[in-house]
């Protein structure tokens, strides 16, 4: 494969990503000399220090092991465990893939958050010239396992108390310029300690943040899920952050419901059949809390008119009126 996943870039900043592999050439002869070759077969230990225990999961463009790091066994570390995650084989042979990977870690590791996956490092192994992340090792459910062992969806309290966290880990990613880009029930884990968002493998910065950071090229590569993808995007528009509320809209109205509020049909399809017309309120999600979600699983990024830090307020806690609290007493 040579054809780039990345958005062109100019020469200088093509030549400074290779420039990270060159182990051994000099740096004048780099941007003249330097041709990366194609990454080899995935070794069993990495940057001589992780070994490769059992593969946890394989997305659309990579694969996450559970690895040991031996530099912390050896130092006494009684849970010397991390995530790994590369580019899978297919994706590995693009010459700039190892690019694509170095921009979910500059992304990642601007946020610093408890309900946001903990990034470690980013590496490249220099004998099979394969790039890697190292991130924190998760046990839990992901949001899809938890819906098929809950069809009828969660009750208020519980779907609250997910919903939070999740949003206020999407508004605190919007607010650092940080758009996720793939927002679906399988990339949300309800962790030991606390829920994660993680995989912003497909995210992408606001436009003028970052600016010299390799951009996926979505006229090469699409890779939405399509019933969670935004009207916008299925037209081809650049990712943003009404998108990413659209995603989680639709991920959220599935946690009250137990199903997905457009039959788990594309924007694209479901606005043709004008599902958006019959949409009901899920029952156990409250009559105030419908607004803020409805507007949020607008077709029409217009009409969408609702960001992530309002539709978390409409998800928290109310504070209990004069009332309420008499009656409690």
């Amino acid at each position: 494969m040579s054809e780039t996943l990345l958005d062109p870039a100019p020469a200088a900043a093509s030549d400074l990503t290779y420039f990270a592999l060159a182990a051994t050439a000099a740096p004048s002869q780099v941007a003249a000399e330097r041709i990366p070759r194609a990454p080899g077969e995935l070794p069993e230990v990495l940057g001589g220090r992780y070994k490769i225990e059992r593969l946890l999961g394989v997305g659309g463009m990579g694969a996450v092991y559970r690895a040991r790091d031996l530099l912390r066994e050896q130092f006494g570390d009684p849970e010397p465990y991390v995530a790994l995650k590369t580019l899978s084989d297919d994706f590995a042979e693009y010459p700039d893939a190892n690019a694509l990977l170095y921009s979910e870690f500059a992304l990642t590791a601007r946020l610093t958050h408890p309900h946001v996956v903990r990034l470690f490092g980013f590496e490249v192994d220099v004998a099979s010239q394969r790039a890697f992340l190292t991130l924190e090792l998760l046990k839990g459910l992901t949001l899809d396992q938890l819906l098929s062992e809950r069809p009828e969806g969660l009750p208020w309290a519980e779907l609250q108390g997910i919903a939070v966290p999740l949003l206020d880990a999407l508004s605190h990613s919007h607010q650092l310029g940080v758009l996720h880009g793939d927002l679906k029930p399988s990339n949300v884990m309800l962790a030991e300690d606390g829920l994660r968002l993680f995989d912003y493998g497909l995210g992408q910065p606001v436009e003028g943040l970052l600016p010299g950071l390799p951009r996926l090229c979505r006229n090469r590569f699409s890779a939405w899920t399509p019933r969670y993808a935004a009207l916008e995007l299925l037209d081809g528009a650049a990712l943003s952050a009404p998108a990413d509320v659209y995603a989680v809209a639709c991920v959220l109205y599935e946690l009250a419901s137990g199903r997905h509020p457009f039959r788990r049909l594309s924007a694209k399809q479901a606005k043709a059949m004008q599902l958006d017309k019959v949409l009901q309120c899920p029952t156990q999600l409250p009559a105030a809390v419908w607004p803020a979600l409805r507007t949020a699983l607008a077709f029409d990024e217009q009409a969408r008119c609702i960001d992530s830090a309002e539709l978390l307020q409409a998800f928290q806690p109310r504070p209990r009126t004069r009332w309420q609290r008499w009656l409690g007493r």
